[in-house]
């Protein structure tokens, strides 16, 4: 009988490692028993010691095991289940002979993989619906921070979700189990708050201020192999995508986790269509709760100008287009105006929730906050991405918080093209529904005669890019 200890209750690698030599060296499931490092010895079989060494593993002596094995063990290994990596090997024994194994959906120790690798899935994208912020300090000093009690052992496997979300705020993560910190670079890890010490409602800022000052936290990366294994863990979905359906399936459609929790951050930045869809799913802030539903941006793929305003306002939310309301109709006349041709143009908002105060049957606008514009952020960024275009005209503060990361006055930054680190270049004006809300009918003229001279430099920018394609 051996006695294997793991490092951690997610230690993936350990476990791969041993679980290879033992089956190389032919040891039956039923001989070997899996510890976690830290258990009390009331928790382990009696009379058993740490497993014996097994003798060096010869090259030529190998065996081969399906890649979605691999992947799927990544993630079932995850759950809470004590058991599981007792069952991984079993699986892991049996594939040796039976290399279709997997195929097998009523096969007891496949479905029951299967559903834990579904209940880790679930719990993950629970985390990244439920997570909510809360800022502690102000300005350059502002940190936040959030509160969440996890299923499963998924903390880890859900960090680079927020690192890419929020990827220009100071974020923590305090759980029972361990806590997430993200400095702007990396993602590290430290103890979970013990039960005694959980945050009451209204007290996150207190315990995180407690355990968690900025001066305390590591700032270093977690090691490169869960570094990488955390990376690898964005990419799941396209091997477990099949499994999971499978076995969905065979379950009555119990186990599947939602679309976006599998989709590929990079495949999806390739196409619009897809970034569309997943944006329809978005739980980064409290403005879906309200707004009828998410409002993406539209226009060309190859437009070579990028229009960037603050949110979808009324009419927007409830036919699901940008700027087709009364802002949207004055933009289209401005346009005219300056010599752009709408058409080659992708229209987008820095927010695409509606964010409003009811008034009776009335649904008053309200500007989104700076945590709203940075949670909405990362699909300004993948947009970008999906259409390089050569001008992004950034209509408002909002819009111009989003374009530049930070917030930038429109006076002093208006009617000149900025240079942005990509290579691209920025234009910076007023938002159209500014020039309805001007009570002054002269001054409304002459602002609108402004926003249109504004345009007319993404028209030359347009023109340029034509002559020269």
């Amino acid at each position: 009988m051996y006695l294997v200890t793991l490092n951690s209750e997610t230690d993936f690698d350990g476990w791969r490692k041993a679980a290879r030599a033992f089956a190389l060296h032919h040891v039956a499931p039923v001989d070997v028993v899996w510890h976690v490092q830290g258990q009390t010895e009331d928790q382990m079989p009696p009379g058993l010691s740490e497993a014996p060494s097994l003798p060096p593993i010869e090259t030529e002596n190998t065996f081969t095991v399906p890649a979605n094995f691999i992947e799927l063990a990544r993630v079932a290994i995850l759950h809470r289940e004590g058991e599981r990596f007792a069952l991984l090997y079993r699986l892991l024994w049996r594939l040796k002979v039976d290399h279709d194994l997997l195929a097998t959906m009523s096969d007891p120790d496949v479905a029951q993989i299967i559903t834990m690798a579904g209940a880790v899935q679930r719990d993950a994208q629970r985390m990244r619906d439920l997570v909510r912020f809360r800022e502690i300090g102000r300005e350059q000093k502002a940190h936040y921070a959030a509160w969440f009690e996890p299923e499963h052992h998924i903390v880890a496997f859900a960090a680079p979700f927020f690192a890419r979300r929020f990827a220009d705020m100071p974020w923590s993560i305090l759980t029972p189990d361990v806590c997430a910190h993200w400095n702007g670079h990396a993602i590290s890890f430290t103890p979970g708050i013990s039960r005694t010490e959980w945050p009451a409602p209204g007290r996150l800022e207190e315990t995180w201020r407690r355990h968690f000052q900025p001066d305390r936290l590591t700032t270093t990366d977690a090691p490169v192999k869960r570094r990488r294994n955390l990376q690898d863990a964005s990419t799941l979905g396209s091997i477990l995508g099949p499994l999971l359906a499978d076995a969905e399936r065979w379950t009555g459609g119990r186990i599947s986790p939602r679309p976006e929790a599998i989709m590929g951050h990079k495949a999806a930045a390739k196409d619009l269509e897809a970034l569309r869809e997943e944006a329809a799913h978005c739980r980064a802030c409290p403005l879906y709760k309200d707004a009828t539903q998410t409002v993406f941006g539209e226009g060309p793929k190859d437009a070579t100008i990028m229009l960037v305003g603050e949110q979808p306002g009324d009419k927007e939310d409830l036919a699901g287009h940008p700027f087709v309301g009364p802002a949207g109709q004055m933009l289209d006349r401005a346009l005219e105006e300056a010599g752009v041709d709408r058409r080659k143009v992708y229209v987008t908002n820095a927010v695409k929730h509606f964010k409003f105060v009811p008034r009776g049957k009335i649904r008053l606008h309200q500007k989104p906050n700076t945590q709203e514009i940075r949670a909405c952020r990362q699909w300004y960024e993948r947009e970008l991405a999906a259409v390089q275009p050569d001008l992004v005209v950034a209509m408002g503060a909002t819009a111009a918080q989003s374009v530049f990361g930070k917030i930038t006055p429109i006076g002093k930054t208006r009617g000149r093209l900025i240079d942005l680190p990509d290579g691209r270049k920025a234009l910076v004006t007023v938002h159209p529904s500014y020039l309805l809300r001007l009570p002054d009918p002269e001054a409304k003229v002459l602002e609108y005669q402004r926003f249109v001279e504004d345009l007319k430099i993404a028209a030359n920018l347009q023109k340029k890019s034509a002559r020269a394609a």
